[in-house]
């Protein structure tokens, strides 16, 4: 494979010879600036062979690099060895943004080029504010990449449909209103919508485009009294349209969105997300165009009342779900099977689609064991896994999608004998997630502030992590929403700021390089806590129900407090988990969750 990554960098580095281009960047994106993309859109893995959900790539004449944060770091490790592309750590001390690598190496004058349809229009602007000191010519309406993925898979075009009653607490029409009503305010005669959970959400609509997340390839155009939306022909059939069309929803070809603004009066003015929508689109924009955050994407954030009743219920499912799973595994191990990672994933995932209302993983089963673990965004592959023998740590990260919810856990199991530096990490995580579970915060105060609370018993026992502690998560939507963010690096704006309803992931851990790794992960809501002439307050409520294994725990770290959380939590999930399962499962739950 390195081989043939050599090939594809020369071949991409004779068309930038060809086009007169001095560096070409190639983004993890696609026209809807989406995390996880079709595989048409995944140029970035075809050119460097690295698979993680992030990272970009920029290549010129005598360099080519990845930048990508540290989730990744271990993984691009493995994946770029011998392709003669440069692992470049986003982050770490003294290596330079890509941006900054840019304006170092480049010459006066030089060009740069991207293709447009994969840049968020605010990233381009800052590209070219970084490197204006430079005079350099962009190019990025023509791709020059596209012309050498020669066996490149098909856009996909599955069906759309419907996510209908009883899972819906708000109907098409009252959603669009508020976002009309929001756009009012702005003063915005149309509003022009690219990112795909924000369409799915706005409408009432699912699909399976992505893997792992419900969405379906679209654009949307909304006035006062006008919604387009913008699909593939034949994604929606007569029964839906009719049903849309009930509530003013018209429905245009995919390829005519640019057309369609292009033809829109120059005089009318636009409300755009300038993180959510990409350059190409924003050339077509009205002259008049007002940058701010989708009014959808704050909206979609806050559940309502009956949104976290379900996913309550899709919790209790998931739970049940994973008590079958784990008392599978741990009889497995004991009668002496060999279990692989992969393994873990089959079974996993056929235990989630037991239960009602399941649809799909909402992500990629992480099983690693030991080093495998120390991978954050770690992923068995038929190539490439572990089998679950000796001793050590298995990190399972997984999760589901749901009709009435979206799930997302990771626990550490222990396999044979645990050291006492193991059980030390372990315990200290669990302590992080557990300060974190407790947090009573304002209403509207900086999610990113959050953050430490979750890291502080970690410093105090010498330990950290590189990546965020927690991020929003959607309903029967994309596992990783926004825009709230628990990382103390975030930058913090307005939009962050935390909302009654806003579920978050609360993941904090601790990665030994070729040794092993610990992540504790809860998801969490906020709901009201209290209201007093001083501070009108918010805390979390821990939506994740499973076991949180005790056998790794050195008790002598642990506070009294925290032993009580830890028992109280236990003390919960039992009673909610144990009139759904039976037999083995429930012996499982019983023993994994008496107090200590």
């Amino acid at each position: 494979m390195a081989t043939v990554i050599q090939q594809r960098v020369s071949q991409l580095r004779q068309a930038m010879q060809q086009h007169q281009i001095d560096a070409w960047i190639v983004p993890s994106a696609d026209p809807h600036l989406s995390e996880y993309l079709p595989a048409y859109w995944q140029q970035r893995v075809w050119l460097s062979g690295f698979t993680g959900s992030v990272g970009t790539v920029m290549v010129t004449a005598d360099f080519a690099g990845l930048w990508v944060d540290s989730r990744y770091w271990e993984q691009a490790t493995v994946q770029l060895k011998d392709t003669g592309i440069v692992l470049m750590k986003s982050g770490e001390e003294g290596v330079p943004s890509l941006n900054e690598w840019l304006a170092a190496h480049l010459p006066s004058k030089a060009t740069v080029g991207f293709n447009s349809q994969m840049m968020a229009l605010r990233q381009a602007r800052q590209l070219e504010s970084d490197l204006a000191t430079l005079q350099v010519r962009f190019v990025s309406e023509q791709d020059i990449l596209a012309p050498l993925w020669n066996d490149r898979p098909n856009l996909p075009k599955q069906a759309i449909y419907e996510h209908t009653a009883p899972f819906i607490s708000q109907t098409r029409a009252e959603k669009l209103a508020m976002v009309r009503e929001q756009m009012k305010k702005a003063q915005a005669d149309w509003h022009f919508i690219s990112s795909l959970d924000d369409i799915a959400w706005l409408f009432n609509l699912r699909g399976s485009d992505v893997e792992y997340n419900p969405v379906f390839l679209a654009h949307a155009l909304l006035s006062e009294n006008r919604a387009v939306l913008f699909v593939h022909t034949g994604k929606i059939d007569a029964d839906l349209a009719e049903t849309l069309a009930k509530d003013s929803v018209e429905i245009a070809d995919y390829d005519s969105a640019l057309n369609v603004l292009n033809d829109l009066p120059e005089s009318s003015s636009m409300l755009i997300d300038p993180d959510r929508m990409t350059l190409a689109l924003s050339r077509s924009a009205c002259k008049n165009v007002i940058q701010q955050v989708n009014p959808s994407r704050l909206f979609k954030s806050q559940k309502t009342a009956a949104d976290l009743q379900h996913v309550r219920t899709a919790m209790e499912q998931d739970g049940a779900a994973l008590c079958e799973f784990f008392a599978w595994f741990e009889a497995a191990l004991e009668k002496g099977e060999r279990i692989s990672e992969l393994t873990i994933d089959e079974q996993i995932c056929a235990a989630r689609a037991r239960q009602p209302f399941y649809v799909c993983p909402s992500f990629a089963t992480i099983a690693g064991f030991n080093g495998n673990g120390a991978m954050p965004h770690y992923r068995a592959l038929p190539e490439s896994f572990s089998y679950i023998e000796g001793d050590g740590l298995l990190l399972i990260d997984s999760g589901g999608q749901y009709l009435n919810g979206t799930t997302d856990i990771t626990r550490v199991v222990p396999v044979g004998q645990v050291s006492a530096e193991q059980k030390r990490d372990y315990t200290a995580v669990l302590k992080g997630m557990i300060q974190l579970s407790q947090a009573v915060f304002p209403r509207d105060y900086p999610s990113a502030l959050l953050d430490t609370l979750a890291r502080t018993p970690m410093w105090q026992l010498g330990l950290d992590y590189g990546h965020g502690t927690g991020h929003g998560v959607g309903y029967f939507l994309n596992v990783h929403e926004g825009p709230q963010v628990i990382a103390h690096r975030a930058y913090v704006f307005p939009h962050t700021f935390m909302k009654e309803g806003m579920i978050t992931s609360n993941e904090p851990g601790v990665y030994r390089a070729g040794q092993w790794g610990v992540r504790i992960e809860n998801l969490v809501a906020n709901v009201p806590a209290h209201k007093t002439e001083f501070v009108d307050a918010l805390k979390f409520e821990t939506l994740t129900l499973c076991p949180i294994d005790t056998r790794c725990i050195d008790k002598d770290l642990m506070t009294t407090e925290e032993i009580a959380w830890l028992n109280h939590y236990h003390a919960e999930v039992l009673r909610r988990l144990k009139p759904r399962v039976s037999g083995a499962a429930l012996a499982w739950l019983e023993l994994r969750t008496q107090a200590i």
